[in-house]
């Protein structure tokens, strides 16, 4: 009989990865962050009346006790808005964040390095895209050290840039809390195992180990970790550069995203009364809204409540003629195609679309949300 044959798989550790301050960034967040003083644009009349609209929903949500979730892409990060984004939690605007792989990234490197951003096309022809050294090796260990302590995807690396360290465990003591915990909690022992092969095999001593994050001021994830506001990091597998280095585990960062998705389905089914913001978020947001709105209208369903009293918001910067509060519009229209608003509009309560850019619309909320 002829063997089968056997799977190739690509040896990471054969890569050879560069330090993140060689690298020519495009955004520096000291120099390219949006003030969340600073006045914000003036937004045309028909975006200025969804802001206003969206600012009495918040405060109405508020008093309620309703979730005020904002997902959003990475380009929201990108545009150096963490200061506003700091703000409106700070102020207790917002009971959820949420973002997908590349924001998680984009925003610890800010904290880091202070810069971020890479030119994508000169460096996959040489590649050097996402090979760099610093931004794979702690973003992988903190999220396989968060994950071995039950934390989710964004707490593990909100919880490394605010306080400025990753503890690392012995070998010895993984080795004995896989065996210990393997009848009992079988869920801990593969945790410990996990981060147990990823000590061992990138040669990591344990120990604490201080890594200084100089512009944690900038850093979203650690404020939200600091003032215990979930935030959710939600990423698909190869998306992101963070895989392409040794130190990726593919079981810790799934331990921890779906740890993610289930606070994010906490924070839905409190959603009665409440605002959910969608901003600049494509794909990830209304995928993981629509599957979460379900779950929380399944458990609701079975205690006698109701789900469908909430204002969704979205925000992007392709045109619609489609007026999207009126329902779905016909498969000969275009705006049908718009995927992330049919689906938005498919979810019930009511929905308002603003395509505008999130430069402009983030601060005008905060503004008005602060006017007397």
């Amino acid at each position: 009989m002829t063997e089968p044959l056997q799977p190739i798989y690509f040896d990471r550790h054969a890569l050879r990865f560069h330090p993140l301050a060689e690298r020519p960034s495009k955004v520096f967040i000291e120099r390219d962050h949006v003030s969340a003083d600073a006045a914000p644009p003036v937004l045309p009349p028909a975006a200025a009346a969804i802001i206003e609209e969206t600012a009495e929903r918040l405060h109405a949500a508020k008093a309620l006790g309703a979730s005020r979730m904002l997902a959003f892409g990475a380009h929201t990060i990108k545009n150096g808005l963490s200061p506003v984004l700091i703000r409106l939690i700070e102020q207790g605007w917002l009971t959820h964040l949420a973002t997908n792989g590349a924001g998680i990234i984009h925003d610890w490197e800010f904290a880091f390095a202070g810069v971020s951003s890479e030119d994508v096309r000169a460096n996959v022809a040489v590649g050097k895209f996402g090979a760099w050294e610093e931004t794979g090796r702690y973003l992988n260990l903190a999220l396989a050290l968060g994950a071995y302590r039950g934390l989710g995807y964004g707490a593990s690396v909100g919880k490394f840039v605010h306080e400025e360290m990753l503890d690392v465990p012995s070998e010895a003591e993984l080795s004995a809390e896989v065996m210990q915990r393997l009848a009992a909690y079988p869920a801990q022992s593969a945790a410990a195992a996990d981060l147990l092969a990823v000590l061992r095999e990138n040669s990591v001593a344990p120990g604490r180990m201080g890594v200084p994050h100089p512009y944690k001021r900038f850093g979203l994830q650690a404020a939200a970790y600091a003032l215990g506001v979930p935030f959710t990091g939600h990423p698909m597998f190869g998306h992101d550069i963070i895989y392409e280095h040794p130190m990726s585990c593919g079981a810790a960062i799934g331990r921890a995203a779906e740890r993610d998705f289930l606070s994010f389905a906490a924070g839905v089914s409190r959603l009665e009364g409440g605002v959910y913001l969608s901003v600049g978020s494509a794909v990830m947001s209304p995928m993981v809204f629509e599957k979460t709105l379900s779950m929380a209208r399944n458990l609701a369903a079975q205690q006698g409540r109701r789900i469908e009293k909430f204002l969704i918001v979205v925000v992007d910067l392709a045109p619609a003629s489609w007026d999207w509060g009126q329902g779905e519009p016909p498969v000969t229209h275009a705006d049908y195609y718009l995927r992330f608003n049919k689906t938005f509009a498919r979810m019930g309560g009511e929905i308002r679309y603003l395509a505008a850019d999130n430069r402009a619309v983030l601060p005008a909320l905060l503004a008005r949300l602060n006017r007397v």
